[in-house]
């Protein structure tokens, strides 16, 4: 008896010193999204899928909406998230700077896994060119943006504008890319840039968009916003939210929520994809800490 006693208090100690994060799995996954539309647009479009990952992945899937696309990398660790669906420049900065790693990332409608910016001016604007900008209204996005503001610096840089204070009557920040797009058409901007993906979006629920607005100028493709998660999740709920990503459109609930996502499926992705980002930033003279 007294021998069964100390096997008891034996095993009792291991059990109680066995990690019991070893092989746990978290039941709650905090993931942010980049205000590239207004919070009410972007809360309709990302929480049916979220809704699907809790269902497939078991942890439920909680949404966080940046309040901007600047300090990415400080607000992803004050805030303790456990990923994001990033731009493609929040992407690379949180890539290089928080080691975060890319899972997936969605197809278009139009059938592409990526984005570009545009450039666009009111068709009754008279501005043609470059040269006719001097002394417009400019309506960015965010700094921390590749369409709403990485590609046109390039732009402008490249077509001899190295002072934008000095070229431009005014420029400001509109904070998202239909904010953008619609700064141009109420006349409050006389040339805007935003990704292409969202500008297709507001020209298919408002007419005016191909009535009124021509794009003068594209950038190269980029990423479109996939989700990268934190370095350290664990492995296990990794690999569900990979594998839900990738086969969600072969599932009928998956399928609704890709609709009203606005996307035919997901697809890997990989740091590598980034690289387009990077190229861009050097053509603009920008820096990620910067």
């Amino acid at each position: 008896m007294k021998l069964q006693g100390y096997l008891l208090v034996f095993l009792l100690a291991g059990i109680l010193s066995f990690p019991a994060t070893a092989h746990t799995e978290q039941d709650e996954l905090l993931i942010g999204l980049i205000p590239e539309m207004n919070v009410f647009k972007q809360k309709e479009r990302f929480q049916p899928l979220a809704d699907y990952l809790s269902e497939k992945t078991g942890a439920k899937i909680k949404l966080t909406i940046f309040s901007k696309y600047g300090g990415i990398v400080e607000r992803f660790k004050s805030l303790k998230l456990d990923g994001a669906f990033f731009g493609s420049f929040t992407g690379a900065t949180a890539i290089k700077e928080l080691g975060v790693e890319p899972l997936a990332r969605p197809v278009n409608p139009d059938g592409s896994s990526t984005y570009h910016g545009y450039i666009f001016v009111r068709k009754d604007s008279g501005i043609k060119n470059i040269s006719n900008m001097k002394g417009k209204r400019m309506a960015f996005v965010d700094k921390a943006t590749t369409a709403g503001y990485i590609f046109p610096m390039a732009y402008f840089k490249e077509n001899g504008i190295n002072n934008i204070d000095r070229y431009f009557k005014e420029y400001y920040f509109t904070g998202s890319h239909d904010a953008a797009i619609y700064a141009v058409l109420d006349k409050k901007a006389d040339i805007g840039a935003a990704k292409h993906s969202v500008y297709d979006r507001v020209k298919r629920s408002d007419p005016r968009v191909e009535k009124e607005l021509v794009i003068l100028a594209e950038s190269p493709k980029v990423p479109s916003n996939g989700l990268c998660v934190r370095k350290d999740l664990n492995k296990a709920i990794k690999e569900k939210l990979k594998k839900a990503l990738l086969n969600i459109d072969k599932d009928p609930k998956g399928k609704v929520a890709l609709e009203k996502f606005g996307a035919l499926r997901f697809i890997v992705t990989t740091a590598s994809d980034y690289q387009p980002v990077f190229d861009l930033m050097k053509r603009a003279e920008i820096e990620t800490k910067k």
